[in-house]
């Protein structure tokens, strides 16, 4: 008689979602419904989000000078932030372990919010090479200036609408959690319109209810981009995003059918400023709105209800933009 003494290798992890609970909360499949992709969005989701991290996204975070995080402060309003430092800043010890930790930006709009239990998305985003994955989880540790992060769902996105430029480390002066903003306001002024009219990026945070512990609640933080003027400013207390064709998820308009609240984060690319904005949001479904912005499938109004300004918050300068391949650069006519 033989025996066989070669190793068995585990069983892998399942490649979608494993539990019989969709991987979308109410707000989500409502918003589905009315876009009538509910179906489809089915399939994907337990195709595409998982439970823990592979392999590949866990190094992917692990190279990266920053992450994008979404959270809430105290009184429950969700803010986009960035967090930065050398590679590994951010690492994992295993597939549902994420801890970050790194350098807050000056005027970081959750520093000193963070603590056991709060909910976290995370966007890692590497715009040289339009790459980009995404975690939502829970905070299991906050000491030390560091987050520990218990990862619940995670889901890679593709390169659509992400502008390619590549950052540059500098020293910047008085970066930290401890260091204010330095400035507030209620409303726009005029070079932060001004921001805003050119960007062609900006960061989201939206949050469910957050009333239950389920496996789909939480906070998300997602990437927009488009030519500058995609986003129109209709006075300072008042602006209009389009939302293009995605992968039918909806987890930020999902969020915003629960809670109308949101954070949203501009960057000025050339001088490292930072533009953070809490705002209340609306879908828009008009047909005849929807139609004055090219490409746009529904369209978000914002109302600001809050301004905080960082200027030269971030410690990276970028190369030339270059736009992606579903944009035309203006100078192109």
């Amino acid at each position: 008689m033989s025996t066989d003494t070669r190793l068995v290798r585990p069983l892998a992890p399942p490649p979608g979602w494993d539990l019989d609970e969709a991987p979308f909360h109410a707000g989500e499949l409502a918003v589905q419904t009315r876009a009538g992709v509910q179906e489809k969005a089915a399939m994907g989701g337990r195709r595409g989000i998982r439970r823990y991290m592979p392999d590949q996204h866990r190094l992917f975070f692990e190279q990266l000078p920053f992450i994008v995080l979404g959270g809430v402060d105290a009184n429950g309003q969700p803010w986009a932030t960035l967090r930065t430092g050398e590679p590994g800043f951010v690492s994992s010890t295993d597939s549902t372990t994420l801890r970050i930790a790194g350098d807050a930006v000056r005027g970081d709009p959750l520093a000193g919010t963070w603590h056991v239990g709060s909910a976290l998305g995370g966007l890692g985003i590497e715009p040289p090479t339009r790459r980009r994955n995404r975690v939502n989880g829970v905070v299991t540790d906050a000491s030390e200036g560091a987050l520990t992060v218990h990862v619940r769902q995670s889901f890679g996105n593709c390169a659509k609408y992400i502008q390619s430029r590549t950052p540059t480390r500098i020293e910047t002066d008085e970066t930290g959690p401890s260091a204010v903003p330095l400035e507030r306001a209620a409303a726009l002024d005029a070079s932060d319109i001004a921001l805003i009219e050119r960007s062609d990026t900006y960061f989201i945070a939206t949050r469910s209810n957050l009333r239950d512990d389920g496996p789909a609640q939480g906070v998300d933080v997602s990437h927009r981009g488009g030519l500058p003027g995609f986003v129109r400013v209709e006075n300072e207390r008042m602006f209009l995003a389009p939302d293009y064709r995605g992968n039918l998820f909806f987890n930020t308009l999902g969020n915003l059918a629960e809670d109308d609240r949101a954070g949203l984060v501009f960057i000025d690319f050339e001088h490292g400023d930072l533009l953070f904005v809490a705002a209340r949001a609306q879908i828009v479904w008009d047909e005849a709105a929807i139609e004055t912005f090219a490409d746009a499938q529904r369209l978000v109004r914002f109302q600001v209800t809050e301004v905080r300004r960082s200027p030269a918050a971030l410690p990276f300068r970028w190369s030339e933009v270059e736009y992606a391949p579903q944009w035309r650069a203006p100078s192109e006519g």
